[in-house]
């Protein structure tokens, strides 16, 4: 582990995302039943590939190869009996999503944090399944761009182990936000009837804020206004990890020029790339990124 502080530094579980049908892949993602995914896996892979020294504060079981799936990336494991897996299952229409979460590994507490990540410059916190506790979000410096996901915070793994979603007036959210510049969530991370209210909250609470919604673009909102950002044409072949990696390469962009509306579109962009190829092996450089930018939106 690096004694310095890194550039970029995601906090969250890394997840076995299940393979509804065993098999095998070419890329170094991929296991004969499992591909690495969760915010910490898509969103540090990301700024790698953007050139930032880059860590993860994570948990897993003493079975995961992290090293070798996240190569080049300095790592803090909190020791947990098992990995946490998700099943994802898209259908319909829509391709609307049911997740199953049959283990999962351990919380993410303030004294996991690693002194000297302290002054890291980009922290995304990324929780998958609640594990990250808000107090990290008050842990860093006043020049720490923080960025986090609701998904997270907005999901309850019920003891059938399907994951339902949380009423946005039971997350509390006013402790974390007020140490966060941006907050990431989707469409399917609130219920329709709940959304207006949620955003017009929350909104008030930070900087900016993404409401992505798929194939229909993002809503972004700065300081009081909003403004439809469109997505850029793709050939999806999945769509996890498109979130992640939103959010990542919005905060890597927006620490840079302090502009939300050029770090929606570097976001739209780099996840219109992801959804193109298998999991985090699909998980865009900058040049690819750059290239698609050039491209026009749907």
């Amino acid at each position: 582990m690096a004694t310095s502080a890194p550039d970029f530094l995601v906090i969250g579980h890394v997840v076995q995302d299940l393979l509804a049908s065993p098999r095998t892949g070419e890329g170094s993602g991929v296991r004969a039943s499992w591909r690495l995914g969760g915010a910490a896996a898509y969103a540090s892979l990301l700024a790698h590939n953007f050139g930032l020294r880059t860590a993860v504060l994570t948990s897993h079981a003493g079975d995961l190869p992290l090293a070798e799936l996240l190569p080049d990336i300095d790592t803090r494991v909190v020791p947990a009996a098992a990995t946490t897996q998700m099943l994802n299952v898209y259908a319909g229409p829509d391709s609307r999503r049911t997740q199953r979460v049959p283990q999962r590994a351990a919380d993410l507490m303030l004294d996991d944090l690693p002194d000297e990540w302290r002054g890291a410059r980009i922290v995304l916190l990324g929780p998958v399944a609640g594990e990250v506790d808000p107090a990290l979000a008050g842990a860093f410096s006043a020049e720490t761009l923080i960025g986090a996901g609701a998904q997270g915070w907005l999901r309850e793994i019920g003891a059938d182990d399907v994951v339902r979603p949380v009423p946005h007036d039971r997350w509390d959210a006013a402790p974390l936000l007020q140490h966060v510049s941006a907050l990431f969530l989707s469409d399917e991370d609130l219920p329709p009837e709940d959304a207006p209210a949620a955003l017009a909250e929350w909104s008030a609470l930070v900087d900016v804020l993404a409401f992505t919604r798929g194939y229909a673009g993002a809503d972004v909102y700065h300081k009081g206004d909003w403004r439809r950002i469109e997505a850029f044409h793709a050939a999806p072949t999945e769509l996890t990890g498109a979130g992640d990696i939103f959010a990542a390469a919005f905060l890597i962009r927006y620490a840079d020029t302090s502009d939300p509306w050029e770090a929606a579109r570097w976001g739209a962009a780099a996840a219109s790339l992801v959804i193109e190829g298998p999991g985090v092996d699909a998980v865009p450089t900058l040049a690819a990124v750059e290239a698609r930018l050039a491209s026009p939106t749907t």
